[in-house]
Parts: C-alpha cells; structure tokens; sequence
C-alpha cells in the first residue's frame, strides 16, 4: 500500500493532541489490505435494522421521502426471522467476522427490536463485534439500558447541530430543546458499560465558539469526539439546503485524494432490510444488488459472481466509467484505504 492511514494518522494527531479527539472509524489499527487479500470471510457486514428515518438531513438522500417513492425504497424495518437466518448464516464461515455493522441507510432505534438483534448477534459467537450510528433522538434512558446490557461494543452519535435552529436547517427535525439530545447522551454514557462511545458533528457550518462549546459539552460525557468535514459520499445525489462539500479536506480531516480501486467489495457488503444485499453501504437507490439472503446465504453472496464481477472491474481499473461508482464522493474525500497499487497483483489472485 503506497498510500495508507499513517498519513491520515500524522495530521490527525498534529491537529488534535488532545486524546479525546477521536474519529467514527479506526484509522490507527487498521489492517493493510494488500497483507490480507483475498478474505474467505468479510471484516464487515452491514445490516440494516430499518432504511426509515426521523431526520432529514441536507446530505442524506434518506431525508427526501420524494426521492425515495422514485426509488421505490421500501422504508421498512427488518422482518425478525429474516435477521436471525442472517445471523445464522454468518456463522457459516470458516472465521468470525470482524464487525457486524447495525446500521447503513436509515435510523437503527427505530426498530424496537434493536436491543434484541444486537443481543442475537453477540450470542451467536460469529463476530468480534457488534456497533451503529445513531442520531440520538429516540435514545432515552430506557433504550440505553437495554442496548447496553444487549451488548453493543460501540455506538458512534451524530450530532447535527449545536442548537434548535441548526437541527431543523440541516436534519429538518424539530427538536422541542437541544438539551434533549444532551440528555439522551449523557444517559448512555452513564448506561453504556463497555461499549466505546464517538459523538461526532460536522464542523463546517459552526462558528469556531460553537465548536468549542460541542467539545465542552459531549468531550465530558463520551469516550471520543470529533468534528468532521462535509462530504457527499452518496453516488447520484445532490446535497440539499445549501449545504457544500468541503473541498479543502476530507471528511477526518485528512487531505483530498482520489482512490481508483473501491477497497469496499474486498472486505464488506451490505443487506438492506427487506433481505437485498448491497455492494456497499452507501448504495442507497439499489442500484448495486449482489444478491439477496430470502433466497441465498450469506457466504454464497460473498463467494457469488456479481461481487467477483465488481472486484474485477475495479482492479481493472473501470471504476470511474462506471454510472453509479464513478462519482462516488467517498472515493475523494472518505477513504482510508488504498489498495491501487497493488492492483495488478490482486488481479491474478481474483482470477486465480
């Protein structure tokens, strides 16, 4: 890997010393895929507990109940048997998976038997650990005892914005006091037991007196903060609302460079809620189906031609021809891995 999270690392830590500053995402442990390749089992497995969402945010096309009828979303919550055959199919493979990822389009708490799918995934013994993103508005008290006592190893909180009026620009969510949310926090802090907790915000659109006024309030009640850039990382969709990608950095922070080969199919895919596995987490118009789990397992998705065939393209280097890949925004300003220079090399072991 000529281009790798060290360089990511050494300007995060030149620009926040302080060690409660941390990402949503490890850039400091990961793995050097080119070391790794090819994986008889995912790191990452996205599931979505529910592709329906309480906010709208500018940057998500969740938040345009338009577009999603034009898509034909189904905004549904995942059926219980279907998760558990998931999960059941998961411990097929001859490896514990890394990571199962609760969570990709929507809102994951509302569906009300979260607690319980993390608890069937820890019990299952097929993974090293279980985590989401949040926006934080339906985690009471309540809820946060019971995903905590479920098992959640980590919950990364998306907050959006430091007051009332920011939350309904930018998420068009009314919140009755921003203290609400605060609470909500502090109640799974206080709740979360092992679970590592990240309350992220996106920095671009708050004064530098706000940003110190998020550090002051959630820095005291979280295991790491941090406050991001904005990027559009969602192929075929506009941000709304006057909201503009950053194009001075990338979303940690780091500098914008452009990634060739997408490292996603290599380690991760994604199943949405009615049962369609997804390339990846950020196709949200189904318009990347590798297969679906009402009719194939887990592993015969992961093994399956329409992934290889998506590996091959990008090794091949026909990313950016490509209607939906090529203008995918977390090519530029959202990766931390770089396997294109190792590319050739992967081509032979994929054919092979």
């Amino acid at each position: 890997m000529v281009v790798n999270c060290a360089i990511i690392v050494k300007i995060i830590e030149q620009q926040m010393a302080e060690p409660k500053f941390k990402p949503r995402i490890d850039l400091e442990n990961r793995t050097n895929l080119e070391t790794a390749l090819p994986l008889s089992t995912p790191f990452v497995i996205f599931i979505d507990p529910s592709d329906a969402c309480n906010f709208k945010c500018s940057f998500c096309p969740t938040g345009d109940t338009k577009l999603m009828k034009e898509v034909g979303r189904p905004l549904k919550q995942i059926p219980w048997d279907l998760y558990t055959k998931i999960i059941d199919d998961i411990c097929e493979f001859d490896q514990k998976v890394k990571v199962i990822r609760l969570y990709k389009d929507g809102e994951p708490l509302l569906n009300n038997r979260f607690a319980d799918m993390i608890r069937y995934a820890k019990k299952s013994g097929c993974c090293d650990r279980v985590d989401t993103t949040t926006n934080a508005s339906l985690l009471t008290e309540d809820r946060s005892i019971e995903i905590a006592e479920a098992g959640l190893d980590r919950i990364n909180i998306s907050i959006e914005g430091m007051n009332e009026k920011q939350y309904l620009d930018f998420s068009g969510y009314r919140l009755r006091r921003f203290k609400d949310i605060v609470d909500n926090v502090e109640n799974f802090y206080k709740h979360r037991g092992k679970c590592e907790m990240i309350v992220k915000i996106n920095g671009d659109s708050l004064t530098e007196d706000q940003k110190k006024q998020f550090v002051d309030t959630f820095g005291p009640i979280a295991d790491g903060i941090w406050i991001e850039s904005v990027m559009s990382c969602w192929p075929e969709f506009e941000l709304r609302d006057g909201v503009a990608v950053n194009q001075e950095r990338g979303i940690y922070g780091q500098p914008i460079q452009e990634v060739s080969v997408c490292p996603y199919p290599f380690y991760s895919f994604s199943i949405n809620p009615e049962g369609t596995a997804s390339l990846c987490f950020l196709d949200w118009g189904r318009k990347l189906l590798i297969g679906d789990v009402n009719s194939q397992t887990v592993k015969e998705i992961w093994e399956g031609d329409e992934l290889r065939k998506y590996r091959m393209m990008f090794l091949n280097g026909e990313r950016k021809s490509h209607p939906v890949c090529g203008g995918c925004g977390q090519m530029t300003h959202g990766q931390p891995d770089n396997i294109d220079a190792v590319a050739d090399q992967l081509i032979e072991k994929y054919q092979g």
